[in-house]
């Protein structure tokens, strides 16, 4: 569809098909408020569904290379914004310590989904609280970069989601960096059916263990719950130093939960989603000890 779109930048209603980062950055420069970037549309497209107006520009960046590719290196892996989740969830495979990321990717919405949507826009979408890749990635400490014309900002994920709705225009997330270790992850989601449905409540969990099961570092983290995926820190705390156990680990869970304040939807009423969690918790924690 967007090789049969005029490259224009000037006419209203346009779509710009970018060749290079560099002539995207421009274009985004150029347009400000009225521009905003296109990569696979399954969020934009359905915008009159949510009644939701649509940019007057758009700048496709789904054919720029730089922004498909996934390099695995032995500190970290860093992701392209524009590589889809079946590309990701692809690449990922048979790397243990990313399962909840491979997890997420690979199972979010349906696969014709996720052969379009991409990393970048389900990072940068700031009313899409059941992003399943948000929460996996807050859990692998991920950092985020973020370019404008003549300029490059790395910042972790955390500071990314806090600063989303107000970043200027012409700014465009371009990649994520995940750092490498000896972790355990996993991915843990409530769907109302099997496939096709945002999830009710997430919880990703990471976690490096010693020989006997302690926990020497935990990262847990909740989305789909508020409006905005974030770390469960007291979780965290509670479970540090000790053995991990699924069952224990949801008894914290249950005491904790109170902290979360869900949201109401159509799909599930607000007290329902933080109701699943401690389940959620035991499912991932049990996932990540391969049992």
């Amino acid at each position: 569809m967007q090789s049969s779109l005029p490259e224009t930048r000037g006419s209203a209603g346009s779509i710009y098909v970018a060749p290079s980062l560099a002539a995207a950055l421009d274009a985004l420069n150029d347009y400000g408020p009225a521009g905003a970037p296109f990569a696979g549309g399954t969020w934009i497209m359905r915008s009159p569904i949510r009644h939701e107006p649509l940019r007057e520009h758009y700048v496709a960046i789904g054919k720029i290379s730089e922004l498909r590719a996934v390099q695995i290196g032995s500190d970290a892996v860093e992701i392209g914004a524009a590589v889809t989740h079946a590309a990701l969830a692809t690449a990922l495979a048979g790397l243990p310590e990313f399962d909840v990321l491979a997890t997420a990717a690979g199972s979010a919405a349906n696969p014709a989904i996720r052969t379009m949507a991409t990393i970048g826009g389900n990072l940068s979408t700031p009313n899409f609280a059941a992003a399943d890749c948000v929460p996996a990635l807050l859990c692998l400490d991920a950092e985020v970069e973020v370019s404008s014309r003549g300029d490059r900002e790395r910042m972790s994920l955390n500071d990314f989601l806090k600063a989303r709705p107000t970043l200027a225009p012409g700014r465009l997330l371009t990649r994520i960096v995940v750092p490498r270790s000896r972790r355990t992850t996993a991915h843990a989601r409530l769907p109302l059916r099997r496939s096709g449905d945002y999830p009710v409540a997430i919880v990703s969990f990471s976690a490096e263990l010693d020989a006997l099961n302690r926990v020497e570092r935990v990262r847990v983290a909740v989305g789909s719950v508020e409006p905005v995926a974030r770390r469960w820190e007291r979780l965290e705390a509670a479970l540090l130093g000790r053995a991990l156990e699924p069952t224990q680990a949801a008894n914290i869970a249950a005491e904790l939960a109170g902290e979360f304040t869900g949201r109401d939807s159509v799909e599930a009423p607000a007290w329902y989603r933080v109701n699943v969690l401690p389940s959620l918790v035991r499912r991932a924690t049990a996932a990540a000890l391969g049992s």
